[in-house]
């Protein structure tokens, strides 16, 4: 999955849109961004603050963030139309859609360093524990993030079973749990409070850095946990990366001018892109909802279950 447009002409295209605005388009009043959970609050918020910052400047209007304590809490905020943008993991975004599809529209992606916006669920443990696979995972117990986690629930709970290994509870893992986010199931896993867990990362880079970006990397910067205590035990097959995406209700000068400013910011404020995007990236560039079909049909079969 590359990206075949190139991040340079994507960011002088971006500071123009930065000036745009349509003739007669609605004024808004405020502009309110969502944070995906994942880890906690005070970190999400202190990531988003460069953000929060550029957007006011550029919109010209008071920008409030909001981190609810789960994932649900933004998809709701977005059916709603409380919220106006948010960065969204694949199955929350099928999740919106399949509940309106006209709510939001998918605007952006995460670009890795290789050019590629793929990522994938990693299974890990303790290096002092006996796990080096699932086929260690007998009767031990399993960590999960949210129901609506992509890498952190969606995808394994259908590759995990697919490789012969029951997800339900007592089957063959003696537990599985939900510990409510990456960054929660990252400290369990390194505090010995869950045997094994999943979470995000691009695959890219060394482990001992956490990948050179996604949750354990964030996890490895914050100082949460030393990697070389953790070791991988199971890679998913690639995801899509999830959209940034906009409120479709939002007028089309904010939506230009808010897409040129994400998909610059790699090139106007390297540490800020780097704090939204969990790590080294490429930028942000463009992406359609049909770069998510697949994921949208799974969540559909899942949710017949």
């Amino acid at each position: 999955m590359k990206i075949v447009s190139k991040v340079a002409a994507l960011a002088a295209v971006s500071m123009i849109a930065l000036n745009a605005s349509v003739a007669g388009a609605e004024e808004i009043t405020e502009f309110r961004i969502g944070i995906l959970g994942g880890e906690n609050a005070s970190d999400r918020l202190r990531a988003y603050e460069c953000l929060e910052q550029k957007t006011a400047d550029l919109l010209g209007v008071p920008v409030k963030l909001f981190a609810p304590a789960d994932y649900n809490g933004v998809i709701e905020g977005l059916l709603g139309g409380n919220l106006d943008l948010a960065w969204l993991g694949a199955s929350s975004y099928a999740k919106v859609y399949l509940t309106d599809p006209e709510a939001v529209d998918p605007v952006l992606v995460k670009v890795n360093v290789d050019g590629g916006y793929g990522y994938y669920s990693i299974g890990f443990a303790r290096n002092d524990s006996e796990i080096n696979s699932l086929e260690d995972m007998k009767g031990k117990v399993f960590g999960f993030g949210d129901p609506n986690s992509t890498s952190g629930y969606l995808i394994p709970s259908i590759a995990i079973p697919q490789e012969g290994y029951s997800m339900e509870a007592g089957d063959y893992f003696g537990d599985v749990v939900f510990t409510g986010g990456h960054e929660q199931t990252i400290v369990a896993v390194s505090n010995g409070d869950i045997d094994a867990g999943v979470t995000w990362a691009d695959g890219l880079g060394e482990w001992e850095d956490g990948y050179n970006s996604g949750a354990l990397r964030k996890a490895s910067d914050a100082g949460l946990v030393d990697m070389t205590e953790l070791r991988q035990i199971w890679q998913s097959p690639v995801i899509p990366e999830g959209p940034i995406v906009l409120s479709k209700k939002l007028p089309e000068d904010v939506k230009i001018k808010m897409t040129g400013l994400i998909a610059s910011l790699n090139s106007i404020d390297p540490d800020c892109a780097y704090n939204i995007a969990a790590g080294e990236t490429k930028g942000f560039m463009p992406i359609t909802h049909e770069a998510y079909v697949n994921i949208v049909e799974a969540r559909k079969a899942k949710n017949k279950n």
